[in-house]
């Protein structure tokens, strides 16, 4: 399966656990490149097509709803022989394996994980859902300690058979309802059941039922009375223990009628560790009264209807001989083989008139015995209450409560020791024998009281969220205490800024740890958008959406006209958080024609009148004046070394160049020729 590609979509990476009716692989979804659970049928639940309806439209309806203790359900689908559900991916262990690893675990730890599986079955009834299969296998412990319930699709799906399906058991035995062991149509306290035996597991590391066999195990279910969980480990606060009793009750009407009515009680245990969970009094089904005798057909005619549309069994529906727990008889069940049932025969109208007068008879009796009993009663108690007495409650109390209340019933006190506990030094942890015990006066009565409470180091919750600093408090045997908040520039909004007592130092367990938690900086703080090549007056609009504002503006001269009132810089950079009513300064373009190319005029003066042109040319500028080339020039229009513009028209005045005349010889002197 490993390399499989689901719906075109998901990418099976590795297998990751198996249960009775699926596989599990970690996934990659190709869509939106993210890693999910994919949970596979296994074949044997392929066949039965209305099954396999039911389990797509109830996958379906679970998909409907979400919440943070619940494992989503992102798609369903099938490919092929695989029909799959694609799930939430969640990094932790699953209960089971905690407990397995831990034992028992400790008793704020089973509130608060009773109090989030009570959250998610909250969820799940308020959408109409019924899991069926609550166990600590298909609740999911993260890392963080938050805790997911798994496995409602296929557990709501299997209502088409109840729990069975073609002879086979559905489920988990050590977790059933006595309604589900019964094959009766269940309902949503069926899950208050189931949760009430994961909280019972979770407190005292075992489970109320075990046996050989499911069809045994289910049996304790329905007949057995539970061992209080206080008998097993007798640190287990009593309303604990009791609201565990009491979610465990084997006919629904004396349980937690509602998922929100346990999670109340869990709250508020949390809370206050004292709080009593007050618990249904059977007793008013024990008096002894007077009553109609049964008409035994009529009882059968109306089990008859009853069954004709529940017939379900812990087998299957076979529409004969079927298990009925009302007809059910102790006496009818082999013990040499405890996977088999033995259904009740018809009785034939003699055996049922037998019946009803050996019924009438034992009616005769009772009312003779109770007439007895009330006329012996009195006398007996008396007797008897001068020399024995029932040990009261003293679990709970201080050591000097307990010695009081003790001695004051003729009995002896005696402390049998210390043990560590979170309790207070000096309270009362056990007492041997058992409160309600009754025993002779004079009896020794032994007690363990507590030695007080372990201090431990305290954790530096510093920079930690909330809800991780809550979780490491509890986990370390600490309570959570006063939370508040505060502005703070350093820490990040939701962090932990400080506690009371502080990191490194020891507190006894049990103790408050007081936290301050960062509401974010006082200071409102806004992101910088991005103002480039925007004009100043978008950029002065964007600014104020959002709450900055426009500081300098530089102009910047262009020769390139596409850029005229651009924004070319920012002050801050786009992206940045600054404190609201920023100024952001900016510089832009603006365009200016490019002024002409200058030249320097050169000193004409001397030259030529041609030789002047040719020099004025090469510079771009011009030469007028009249004359020919070889006349000569005396003065010009602008003076030499003057920057002018191109083109730039100079004036100058010539002179006609005289033509030099040949020397006349010079006559010689007269006296000289004569001589």
């Amino acid at each position: 399966m490993i390399g499989t590609i689901l719906g075109s979509r998901y990418e099976l990476i590795e297998k990751i656990g198996e249960g009775g009716m699926a596989i599990v692989y970690k996934a990659k979804c190709r869509l939106l490149n993210r890693y999910v659970a994919v949970k596979i049928l296994k074949e044997q639940y392929t066949s039965n097509i209305e099954f396999m309806d039911k389990f797509r439209k109830e996958a379906a309806a679970t998909a409907s709803f979400s919440h943070n203790n619940i494992v989503n359900i992102f798609d369903v689908g099938v490919e092929g022989k695989y029909n799959y559900i694609v799930m939430e991916l969640v990094e932790g262990k699953t209960l089971k394996q905690v407990i397995c690893e831990n034992g028992s675990l400790p008793c704020d730890q089973v509130v608060e994980f009773g109090i989030q599986i009570a959250q998610a079955l909250e969820c799940a009834h308020r959408n109409g859902v019924i899991h069926r299969d609550i166990k600590p296998h298909n609740i999911l412990v993260k890392e963080d300690g938050v805790v997911k319930v798994t496995d409602f699709g296929i557990a709501k799906a299997s209502n088409s058979d109840t729990i069975t399906h073609t002879t086979k058991v559905i489920g988990s035995a050590h977790y059933f309802s006595p309604e589900q062991a019964k094959g009766k149509v269940v309902d949503f306290r069926t899950d208050i059941y189931s949760l009430g035996i994961v909280l019972y597991e979770m407190a005292t590391g075992k489970l109320p039922f075990d046996g050989d066999s499911p069809v045994s195990i289910a049996l304790k279910h329905i007949q057995e009375p539970v061992v209080p969980p206080t008998a097993i480990k007798y640190d287990i606060p009593l309303n604990i223990s009791n609201l565990i009793l009491k979610a465990i009750e084997k006919e629904p009407i004396k349980r937690y009628q509602s998922a929100t009515e346990i999670l109340h009680d869990l709250r508020q245990i949390r809370s206050n560790i004292s709080y009593n969970i007050p618990q249904n009094n059977g007793d008013t089904e024990e008096f002894t009264r007077i009553m109609s005798p049964i008409n035994i057909d009529e009882d059968k005619s109306s089990k008859t209807s009853y069954e004709d549309s529940n017939n379900y069994n812990l087998y299957g529906k076979d529409g004969e001989e079927e298990y009925d727990e009302e007809e059910y008889d102790e006496e009818e069940y082999d013990d040499d083989d405890d996977e088999e049932i033995k259904p009740r025969k018809k009785r034939s109208k003699n055996k049922k008139m037998k019946l009803l007068l050996a019924s009438i008879g034992i009616f005769i009796v009772l009312i003779g015995a109770f007439a007895i009993t009330l006329t012996m009663k009195p006398s007996t108690d008396a007797g008897s209450s001068k020399k024995e007495v029932k040990i009261p409650q003293i679990v709970g109390k201080s050591e000097e409560n307990a010695k009081t209340i003790i001695e004051e019933l003729g009995l002896v006190f005696k402390v049998d020791g210390e043990e560590k506990s979170d309790k207070p030094k000096g309270e009362v942890l056990k007492c041997i024998p058992n409160e309600g015990t009754t025993v002779k006066k004079k009896s020794e009565v032994k007690v363990i009281v507590s030695s007080g409470p372990e201090e431990v180091t305290v954790p530096d919750l510093g920079n930690l969220s909330l809800q991780e600093a809550q979780n490491q408090i509890t986990n370390m045997g600490f309570k959570v205490g006063k939370v508040t908040e505060e502005n703070n520039e350093t820490y990040s909004e939701g962090t932990v800024i400080r506690q009371n007592p502080q990191p490194g130092t020891t507190a006894k367990k049990g103790e408050s740890i007081d936290v301050v938690v960062s509401k974010g900086s006082a200071v409102k703080y806004s992101q910088t958008p991005d103002l480039i090549n925007m004009t100043v007056d978008e950029a002065s609009n964007v600014l104020s959406a959002a709450n900055l504002k426009l500081g300098a503006t530089t102009e910047v001269s262009t020769t390139d006209k596409s850029r005229d009132g651009k924004i070319f810089y920012q002050s801050v950079s786009s992206g940045s958080k600054v404190n609201e009513q920023t100024a952001v300064d900016v510089k832009y373009y603006k365009y200016k024609e490019p002024e002409p190319e200058k030249v320097s005029v050169p000193y004409f003066v001397g030259m030529t009148l041609g030789d002047a042109k040719n020099l004025a040319n090469s510079l771009g500028l011009n030469i007028s004046g009249s004359g020919e080339d070889s006349d000569i020039i005396e003065s010009q229009s602008i003076q030499a070394e003057t920057k002018v513009n191109k083109g730039e028209n100079i004036s100058v005045t010539v002179k006609k160049q005289e033509q030099e005349k040949p020397e006349k010889p010079e006559k010689p002197d007269e006296g000289e020729n004569q001589q």
